[in-house]
C-alpha cells in the first residue's frame, strides 16, 4: 500500500511551497547581512534635515550599526563645518 498513498497524495500548492522558500531565503539574508536595508535611505534623510540647518556634505555623516548581546546600536556622527548656518527655512 505504500505505492499507492504515494500516488493518490495531494500535492502542496506551489504558492504555499514558494511563499515558505522565500521566507526562508529572507530570513537567512537578513541574518547574515551587517546593516539593515533602511541605513542608506536614514542618511539620506538625516543629511536633508541636517542641511536645514548647515552645510554638510554626505561624507560628513556617519552613522554605524553595532549589535552587541542581542541589542542593536546606531551611532550617528555628524562633523559640522565651521561657518555660516544655513539659511532658515520659512515658518508655515
Amino acid at each position: 500500500m505504500g505505492i499507492l498513498d504515494f500516488l493518490k497524495r495531494k500535492p502542496e500548492p506551489t504558492a504555499t511551497v514558494a511563499k515558505e522558500r522565500l521566507r526562508i531565503i529572507v530570513a537567512q539574508e537578513r541574518s547574515t547581512r551587517g546593516a539593515p536595508d533602511y541605513l542608506p535611505l536614514l542618511r539620506n534623510e538625516l543629511l536633508e534635515v541636517i542641511k536645514k540647518y548647515v552645510h554638510v556634505d554626505l561624507e560628513a555623516i556617519s552613522i554605524n550599526l553595532e549589535r552587541d548581546s542581542g541589542h542593536e546600536i546606531l551611532e550617528l556622527s555628524v562633523a559640522l563645518p565651521d561657518g555660516k548656518p544655513a539659511a532658515k527655512p520659512a515658518a508655515g
